[in-house]
C-alpha cells in the first residue's frame, strides 16, 4: 500500500496508458461523479444516492453497476438492500483533483486554495460541484 504514495513513475509508453484511459472515459458522466463524491464519506445505500444525486434508483444502480464493474466501487448486501462505498481511495483523489482543475478554468483565484489548509477539503469539493 506504501506504494500507492509514490508519485507516478509511469512513462508516456506505459501499458498502464489505456487503462487509465478506459477509468476516465467511465468518470467522463455528470452522475459517476457525484455517486463518487457522494460515496467518499463511506457507504450509502442505492436508494440513499439516488436521494443525493437526484436521479431514480433504477438509473443510479445502472451506473453503479458499470462503476462496480470498473472496480471502481466496491458493494455489501444487507438482507434486501446493497450498499455501495469506493473500492479504493484513488477515484475520490481523481475526482477531486478533476474539480479542482475545473476551478481553474474559470479564472481567478479557486476555491480549493482559498481554504484554510487545516481543516479538511471536502467542503471545497461540495461547493465547486453545486456550483
Amino acid at each position: 500500500m506504501s506504494e500507492d504514495k509514490n508519485a507516478c513513475r509511469l512513462d508516456a509508453d506505459s501499458q498502464y496508458v489505456e487503462l487509465a484511459v478506459e477509468v476516465f472515459a467511465m468518470l467522463a458522466d455528470a452522475t459517476r461523479v457525484r455517486i463518487i463524491l457522494a460515496l467518499r464519506d463511506g457507504e450509502l445505500s442505492v436508494n440513499h444516492l439516488a436521494d443525493i444525486v437526484d436521479k431514480s434508483p433504477t438509473a443510479v444502480s445502472q451506473h453503479l453497476a458499470k462503476l462496480r464493474l470498473g472496480r471502481i466501487v466496491a458493494a455489501r448486501q444487507d438482507g434486501t438492500r446493497v450498499f455501495y462505498r469506493l473500492a479504493n481511495e484513488h477515484a475520490r483523489k481523481l475526482v477531486a483533483d478533476a474539480v479542482f482543475q475545473a476551478e481553474h478554468s474559470l479564472g481567478g483565484e479557486p476555491a480549493h486554495h482559498r481554504i484554510n489548509m487545516t481543516r479538511p477539503q471536502a467542503p471545497a469539493v461540495d461547493a465547486a460541484v453545486q456550483a
